[in-house]
């Protein structure tokens, strides 16, 4: 009897196993929703945008692309969460889902149990802006000007817990210094009052500031990664002018419902990992100042595991609060 468990136990498993390739192998078998958590126009649109087309053709099916800006990501992200465990709806997020588990005390999903990490896309850097009155031509002297002047200076961010404001306050808590937060609804005002000299610094993304340092209007002093950018490596880190160990990355990527098959989340990944490496794609990634990367579902799983928690520190440290 036992020996007519065990056959009956190994069939099953063979025909799960089967039944998961061949749903593998049949996949996608419609059109695939891409859920971008911002409106279009922004880099996770236009990743979305520029790896789309490359999916389709290999699949033989459309990407639809479904902005859903609002609410921090967290319309989207909701959404993404009560889709069909199918492969079919894929959702691009940045840096700001792994935030969102500090900045909000209760949200409408759970960011690790209900969701499978797929692969890492790219990463991109802030940029350390200083307005030109700003005496300081390195990393090194805006710390020590800083310094000198306790809660005298102010920056600009993109919003309460937006990248440029948590990686400001990193670089203060790093640095050792006080400068006052000025939150706007949106990079874009913050870096016209920046210009004006309404606010003396600012954490862009280098695509947002790099065009207006290099026309003089604003002073470049580092980017965030901990490696230098290759949209402009004439730039420090600011772990190598000043802070060895900071890195605050802007990040994108692909994460589908918790409950998709593993067979399903790797064909995916592959095709990604694979997009990502074509040369053109490339190109025009590194032209908008995003460095394209590929991390395994395992590799990514730990990575936004690890930016919870890194995150988690600024949020407590900084008294963040979702607005």
């Amino acid at each position: 009897m036992e020996g007519n468990h065990s056959v009956l136990a190994a069939a099953a498993v063979c025909f799960l196993g089967w039944t998961a390739h061949a749903a593998a192998q049949a996949y996608p078998t419609k059109p695939v929703r891409v859920i971008i958590p911002f409106v279009a126009g922004g880099p996770a649109d236009f990743i979305a945008r520029l790896v789309g087309p490359k999916l389709s053709e290999a699949w033989g099916h459309p990407i639809i692309i479904d902005n859903r800006g609002g609410g921090n990501q967290i319309i989207a992200t909701e959404i993404a969460a009560k889709a069909q465990p199918d492969g079919h709806t894929l959702l691009l997020i940045s840096g700001g889902f792994a935030v969102n588990v500090s900045l909000y005390p209760k949200l409408p999903y759970d960011s690790l149990r209900d969701f499978t990490p797929v692969s890492l896309i790219a990463t991109g850097p802030n940029l350390v802006v200083v307005h030109p009155a700003v005496p300081a031509r390195s990393l090194a002297e805006l710390i020590t000007y800083a310094r000198s002047k306790p809660g005298q200076l102010v920056y600009a961010s993109a919003g309460s817990g937006a990248p440029s404001h948590l990686a400001v306050e990193l670089f203060k808590t790093m640095a050792r210094i006080d400068m006052v937060h000025v939150p706007y609804k949106g990079m874009a005002p913050g870096i016209t009052d920046l210009l004006g000299g309404q606010v003396q610094l600012a954490f862009p993304t280098i695509s947002a500031g790099i065009t207006h340092a290099r026309a003089g209007r604003l002073r470049a002093l580092a980017v965030t990664t901990a490696k230098r950018s290759p949209a402009a490596p004439e730039i420090p880190t600011i772990a190598e002018a000043a802070l060895p160990g900071f890195e605050a990355s802007n990040w994108y990527g692909v994460i589908v419902q918790t409950k998709t098959a593993p067979a399903i989340v790797r064909k995916i990944h592959d095709e990604i990992a694979r997009a990502v490496t074509m040369p053109d794609i490339r190109d025009r990634m590194l032209n908008q100042g995003l460095d394209p990367v590929s991390l395994t579902p395992e590799e990514f799983t730990a990575y936004i595991k690890a930016e919870i928690v890194k995150w988690a520190k600024v949020v407590k440290a900084s008294g963040a609060k979702a607005e």
